[in-house]
């Protein structure tokens, strides 16, 4: 079993000082920096734009993945590819034109990703496996950091790897909502190859060690 990557998100970063916390999480071992892009519509929030991604790129060598959580995805794909985003995800749920929203990411030299809600079935991907890089399983509702995790996105984690191995082995699994170290050695287990964890990496002053654990590389 290959290492688990693990991306920070910004949403539970201490947004005073985003500089420093991404320096942080850099040289405490954070493999990407993940960006929560809330509009207000598809989700009852309203977070960053493309002018912080630009404003992070500057200051890390690490990837930006960026969740597009947004009504209107292709009008902000070029602006958060041209920001600095190396992997771009939208949603199933919001995209009319999956494959044309897709094919966009790519021609602006992103890694397209396909995210699901916890309600949202497997099925909605038989047609999406061989065009993405990656696939975002949601174990909150999206809109709100600090929510706590779903369990029966476990299950649902387990079948969505026996059919990324049966029909797209390249493609990435990651999880995303309410990760801590009481469901990291799970989702590891069942085959998630990125975790973003917000308050469980922010949250802590020994970030390293935050990392590590999420890793399953350090006991509790």
């Amino acid at each position: 079993m290959s290492r688990v990557r693990i991306a920070p998100s910004l949403l539970a970063c201490d947004l005073a000082r985003v500089a420093d916390e991404v320096r942080s999480v850099e040289a405490a071992g954070a493999d990407l920096i993940h960006f929560d892009v809330m509009d207000g519509h598809f989700v009852p929030n309203l977070t960053f734009g493309p002018g912080l991604c630009s404003a992070v790129s500057r200051i890390t060598s690490l990837p930006l993945d960026v969740h597009l959580m947004v009504t209107d995805a292709d009008s902000l794909v070029e602006p958060f590819a041209r920001g600095g985003a190396s992997r771009i995800a939208v949603h199933v749920e919001a995209v009319t034109h999956l494959h044309r929203t897709v094919e966009l990411i790519r021609a602006n030299g992103a890694t397209p990703g396909v995210a699901l809600n916890p309600a949202t079935p497997v099925w909605a991907l038989d047609e999406a496996w061989p065009l993405v890089g990656f696939v975002l399983v949601m174990s909150v509702n999206p809109g709100f950091g600090g929510q706590r995790f779903i369990p029966g996105v476990l299950e649902k984690l387990g079948r969505l790897a026996a059919e990324r191995n049966r029909r797209a082995p390249g493609v990435e699994l990651v999880v995303d909502g309410g990760v801590d170290t009481a469901n990291a050695h799970s989702l590891r287990q069942l085959g998630a190859n990125v975790l973003v964890a917000g308050t469980a990496v922010f949250g802590e002053e020994d970030r390293a060690r935050a990392l590590a654990r999420l890793r399953g590389e350090e006991r509790a």
